[in-house]
């Protein structure tokens, strides 16, 4: 190679330099600008808003919580499913809806790269091979066939080509400062490019556990169980929404869910009455079950109700605020939804969906009503509670409870005979709920004199020792208490007594084990309640018969 290709060759390498330098640099500053901390020497982690650590004791009455569920479903013959936390994107918008706001804005969703494929955010890779390299994978399918990706490749072609050419006027005496900028841009334009190409399919964090329920349900064949198939489910959601009281980015749901089988109403009562006992089972005090129909898509039901509600709105279009007005042609239902204070007089005027119905919706729903009162269901008629995607149907439901102030809905349910065939499997009826864990858990806590599993709790024991002859019994007295479901406290050195209680009250415990030479001598040992500071004396079975008595 001449001196004159060596000089040309390393004036093309330090272009491409400066170019991923540029890119580099500009990755950065939107890094810092979107947390100026992120450029400190030192810094203080934090939760990420919307997100927070659960700590004990609160822990334990999640824990409480999630045990009763398990309890109550498994009486009513569901069995526990745990699907994944993230799925494919597309998932999620099929079954909540791509025009929802859940799709649209909510959901935390990322490219899935696999491993082997290239970095082109690395510090050193020749930028022609790189764009050979990504062709040939997008011609033999090893990346998605997306929209954006068959743009991206076109322009990365057409970039090439500029790159080509530049390259070799580099080699020439014409080489001058415009070819230089045209260079650098190019480079800058291809870095850009192959680092927006969809290399993996997009997955994202569940908003909702329904999806991957069906999902599931397709996929392990469980259509040719005895149907229907009962399953329910406890775990992490994930929205990117404004946090307020009781709502999260990161938040927790229980739900249940019955796939296949027929669409007895006899089903829809069970399940709302499994749901009145979990919280019943709770201690969850206020709570209010609204129940309606919005029967189901054809022109003399649901879509004949929807078109007549659109008609109704255009005429009142100019009192509404700007949200209704865009439901009322992306989906009219969602107005009904309206909590503005000054759109309430106008949806109260407007026509209701139980006026609607076909005979056999409006015998469904009489049905279901009619096994609610068998089961003794108390409940009450809400015919603004609806749902806006075509696979809902008939039943739906809503659960409110104190404590909570205007948000106060802790669970929302209903029937989707759709969903499963929208997702591509069989035809299959559907029906379940979600279960806000959070708001429960702030309505529990709002309640907790009153709530009996707020109040519950085993008896906690400290185990004050001295003496190397008394840290043997302490040892025996903590295995026998422990194995006995009691929560026990054994400190790790010897405490004078006095610093022991104390550290007892600290950390909450109700009873002071106090175990000294004389207490191994005689073999009665001494309870202390913290409380009131009485004491008694008891041998080692007498006093697992008393902490099983309380």
């Amino acid at each position: 190679m001449s001196d004159q290709e060596k000089a040309a060759k390393r004036a093309q390498w330090e272009e491409i330099n400066r170019a991923k330098a540029a890119a580099k640099q500009k990755d950065q500053s939107a890094t810092e600008k979107a947390d100026p901390r992120a450029s400190a020497t030192q810094k203080q982690f934090q939760a990420i808003r919307g997100s927070r650590d659960l700590l004990p004791p609160d822990t334990g009455l999640w824990n409480r919580v999630e045990q009763t569920a398990h309890e109550v479903f498994t009486t009513y013959g569901f069995g526990e499913i745990r699907p994944p936390i993230f799925e494919e994107t597309e998932l999620f918008s099929r079954s909540v809806g791509e025009d929802t706001d859940i799709v649209g804005k909510e959901m935390y969703t990322f490219e899935d790269r696999p491993s082997q494929l290239p970095d082109f955010g690395r510090e050193s890779f020749d930028l022609v091979k790189a764009v050979e390299d990504v062709t040939e994978l997008f011609e033999r399918g090893q990346i998605p066939h997306s929209s954006l990706n068959s743009v991206l490749m076109k322009f990365l072609q057409i970039d090439l080509d500029k790159f080509s050419a530049v390259q070799k006027r580099a080699q020439s005496n014409d080489y001058g400062a415009k070819d230089s900028e045209q260079y650098r841009k190019t480079a800058i334009s291809i870095v850009h490019r192959l680092r927006d190409i969809q290399l993996g399919p997009r997955v994202s964090l569940r908003p909702e556990a329904t999806a991957s329920v069906c999902r599931a349900y397709i996929e392990h064949n469980m259509q040719q169980l005895p149907q229907p198939v009962k399953l329910y489910y406890m775990g992490p959601m994930f929205r990117r929404e404004r946090p307020q009281k009781g709502r999260y980015r990161q938040f927790y749901q229980i739900g249940a869910e019955i796939l296949g089988g027929p669409d007895a109403p006899a089903i829809d009562a069970e399940l709302i009455e499994m749901l009145m006992t979990f919280f019943d089972k709770c201690g969850l005090q206020g709570t209010e079950l609204s129940i309606n129909s919005i029967g189901h898509a054809a022109d003399n039901c649901r879509r004949g109700y929807v078109a007549l509600l659109r008609a109704e709105l255009e005429k009142v279009k100019d009192k509404l605020g700007a949200d209704s007005q865009r439901r009322i042609e992306t989906n009219p239902l969602r107005v009904l939804d309206s909590k503005i204070e000054h759109e309430q007089a106008i949806i109260e005027n407007l026509p209701r969906i139980a006026d609607h119905l076909c005979d056999e919706c409006k015998t469904h729903y009489a049905a279901v009503k009619h096994e609610l009162e068998l089961r003794g269901v108390i409940y009450r008629e809400n015919w603004r509670l609806v749902r806006g995607l075509d696979y809902y149907m008939r039943t739906t439901f809503e659960i409110t409870a104190q404590g909570l102030g205007s948000q106060n809905a802790v669970c929302g349910g209903g029937r989707y005979d759709g969903l499963v065939e929208l997702l591509g499997g069989p035809p299959a009826k559907g029906i379940g709920f979600a279960i806000g864990e959070d708001r429960l858990i702030l309505s529990l806590q709002d309640a907790k004199s009153q709530s009996p599993i707020t109040s519950h709790q085993s008896p906690s024991v400290y185990i004050a020792w001295m003496g190397e002859r008394a840290y043997a019994t302490a040892i025996r007295a903590a295995k026998s208490l422990r194995n006995a479901g009691f929560r026990v406290e054994l400190p790790p050195t010897e405490l004078k007594f006095g610093k022991a209680l104390e550290r007892a009250s600290k950390l909450g415990s109700r009873f002071a084990l106090i175990l000294g030479d004389n207490e191994v001598t005689d073999g009665q040992w001494t309870l202390k309640t913290l409380a009131d500071g009485s004491q008694q004396k008891l041998t080692e079975q007498a006093l697992l018969e008393y902490l099983n008595g309380l």
